[in-house]
């Protein structure tokens, strides 16, 4: 799925992140959602690497990157650990200063990183998703009914795990096929990727970590960098027909944490990367071809 990229397997601190690597120019580090993988920007990554240096990682707990185990406060899973895993990742491939394009859980992994690192950051594309904190402090019955799964994976282990693994591949073909998308969208050999890793139990475990320290540790960190403003030049793109364009104002919202934000919709649910590729690839494209990097590697 990506032709000319190299695949990477890189020890950070104490786990190993999975990648690929193609293109040549300003870095661009690419984060997946769940329950997903870096295959979900097979049909954008190619596109990007003919002006860029992409890097399409699997997040920890993810795909074929290290699965830690976790402890009480599920601090192992938190979105600052995972941020600090992928800047460590792309210094040991020598880039130090880079794009992020981030989706779904990736995306507040990279809200994290621009927090915790805006050094590193040039810029950033944060798609379909809203403030962890915001979306917890503002839960309605309808946000609730619709993020039913935020509720389900934070229940104490192994419940949601015992209740998910015995049907991985039906459970993980329902989820694709909802937050205003269809699973007919996704490709062939996408699919098989995704079912080959969400039939690991232990990718399961870890997603509900990583659900798990959203709803504690991750809104701590979110509390004590509240008055923290994103002033990198972030551009949120979310699906017309998705929970976040359905049910709120993505761009006064992140006007809210972030000093300078532009974006648009696309006509599309969650999964827009995939649902309309191309209109998502110009988008991006266009957002990071106007930025001036002052150094990528």
């Amino acid at each position: 799925m990506f032709e000319g990229f190299e695949e990477h397997n890189i020890r950070v601190g104490d786990v190993d992140i999975a990648c690929v690597v193609g293109g040549t120019g300003p870095a661009v580090l690419m984060l997946h959602g769940a329950p997903q993988t870096h295959a979900m920007w097979h049909k954008i990554a190619p596109n990007l690497a003919r002006s860029f240096t992409v890097v399409a990682a699997d997040l920890r707990g993810y795909g074929d990157s290290s699965k830690p185990t976790s402890g009480a406060d599920h601090a192992e899973y938190s979105f600052r650990a995972m941020a600090l895993d992928q800047v460590r990742l792309m210094s040991a491939l020598d880039h130090e200063r880079f794009a992020v394009v981030a989706h779904d859980r990736g995306a507040r992994v990279a809200h994290r990183l621009l927090l915790d690192h805006p050094e590193r950051v040039f810029g950033a594309s944060i798609l379909d998703v809203l403030p962890t904190e915001y979306n917890y402090s503002h839960v309605t019955r309808e946000l609730a009914t619709a993020y039913w799964h935020w509720f389900a994976f934070i229940q104490p282990a192994p419940l949601p795990e015992d209740l998910i693994t015995p049907a991985a591949v039906k459970f993980l073909h329902h989820v694709l096929n909802s937050f205003g998308s269809s699973s007919s969208v996704f490709a062939p050999e996408a699919m098989a990727e995704y079912e080959r890793c969400f039939s690991d139990p232990q990718m399961i475990h870890a997603m509900c970590e990583d659900y798990r320290a959203a709803a504690s540790i991750d809104l701590e960190h979110d509390r004590e960098s509240r008055d923290q403003r994103v002033e990198c030049p972030l551009q949120i793109i979310w699906g017309s027909a998705g929970v976040v364009g359905q049910l709120f104002d993505p761009l006064a919202v992140w006007r809210e944490y972030a000093s300078d934000v532009r974006g648009s919709s696309v006509d599309a649910g969650h999964f827009l990367a995939e649902q309309q590729p191309d209109q998502t690839f110009e988008l991006l494209n266009d957002f990071l071809s106007s930025l001036t990097p002052k150094a990528s590697h």
